[in-house]
C-alpha cells in the first residue's frame, strides 16, 4: 500500500519560525499562524455576515485560511523586508511557491486531491471570501505587533504601524468592527482581563 506524507509535511509546519528577522519576546511559528488566521478569517466573515448582512461562509474561509502558507514547509518563511525588495525577488518566490505547491499537492492521496488542490494552489481564490483571508493573514500580523509591544519589546514599532495602514488600505468596516471591539484586549495582562470579567460579573450580580 502507498503511503502518503501530506500531513506529515504539514504537522512541519511548527518547525518553521516567523518573524527571523525581529527580537521576539515569544516565537511564533506558521503552524500556529496558520491556526490564528483561520480563527480571524472565521470571525471576520461572522462578522460580515451577521452583523453587516452579507453572504459569505465563516467555515470555507477558515478552511482557505489553514492552508495559506502550506507551502513554506518547503521554502520556509520569507521575511517581507526580502520578499519585497524588488519586482524581481517577488516574482522569482511567487515562482517557488507555485513550485511548492504542486510538489505539496503530489503527497496528497489521490482520492483526496480534487479537495486540496484549489486550497493548496490558491485556485479560484481571488473572489469576495478570499479577501477576507488575506485580512485575517494581515490582521494576525498586526496582533503579534500588539503583543510584542505590550510585553514592552519596542522592536515591533514600526512593523505595527504599517500593519495599520495595511488594514486601513482595507476599507473594511469588518476588520473596523474587531479593531474596535475585539483587538484592544490583546493589550490586557491575563490578571487585567480577568479583573474585568469579574467586575462585569459583580455588576450582574
Amino acid at each position: 500500500m502507498q503511503q502518503h506524507h501530506f500531513l506529515a509535511y504539514l504537522y512541519r509546519l511548527r518547525y518553521i519560525e516567523r518573524w527571523s528577522l525581529m527580537r521576539n519576546s515569544t516565537q511564533e511559528n506558521v503552524a500556529e499562524h496558520s491556526y490564528h488566521t483561520a480563527l480571524l478569517a472565521h470571525l471576520l466573515c461572522t462578522i460580515a455576515r451577521d452583523v453587516y448582512g452579507r453572504e459569505v461562509d465563516p467555515d470555507k474561509a477558515a478552511g482557505r485560511a489553514l492552508f495559506h502558507d502550506a507551502t513554506e514547509v518547503f521554502t520556509g518563511d520569507i521575511p517581507t523586508p526580502v520578499k519585497h525588495h524588488n519586482p524581481a525577488i517577488l516574482s522569482n518566490f511567487r515562482d517557488l511557491e507555485r513550485l511548492a505547491a504542486q510538489r505539496l499537492l503530489e503527497t496528497v492521496p489521490p482520492e483526496l486531491a480534487r479537495t486540496y488542490e484549489p486550497l493548496l494552489t490558491r485556485q479560484s481564490q481571488e473572489d469576495e471570501l478570499n479577501r477576507y483571508v488575506k485580512a485575517a493573514d494581515i490582521l494576525d500580523g498586526y496582533l503579534k505587533c500588539v503583543s510584542e509591544m505590550s510585553a514592552g519589546n519596542r522592536e515591533f514599532a514600526t512593523a505595527r504601524k504599517q500593519f495599520e495602514e495595511r488594514l486601513s488600505a482595507l476599507c473594511m468596516p469588518e476588520v473596523d468592527w474587531f479593531l474596535n471591539r475585539l483587538a484592544p484586549s490583546f493589550e490586557k495582562t491575563i490578571d487585567e482581563l480577568s479583573e474585568q470579567a469579574q467586575a462585569r460579573d459583580d455588576f450582574s450580580d
